[in-house]
């Protein structure tokens, strides 16, 4: 497939991050940003985070229930 080149201003904070998350894949900056924009435009991104809401939605009580635990003070007990 024939590539294209684009160009892109970011803040160097962002271009950082992608730098760093892009050698973590092995990847290059530009493959990288290409699986980000297949990812996106195929409905993944959306797909997974609609999974993590609807974990998230099923499991709340779960997560209430730790951080209630965690907010205890030390030496109370349950009645």
């Amino acid at each position: 497939m024939a590539k294209t080149q684009l160009g892109a201003r970011v803040d160097e904070d962002v271009a950082e991050l992608a730098r760093r998350r892009a050698a973590d894949l092995g990847l290059s900056i530009g493959d990288y940003l290409a699986r980000l924009v297949q990812d996106d435009t195929s409905g993944l991104r959306a797909r997974a985070v609609d999974a993590a809401a609807r974990f998230l939605a099923e499991h709340q009580s779960v997560f209430d229930d730790a951080e209630n635990a965690q907010q205890a003070p030390h030496g109370a007990h349950a009645a």
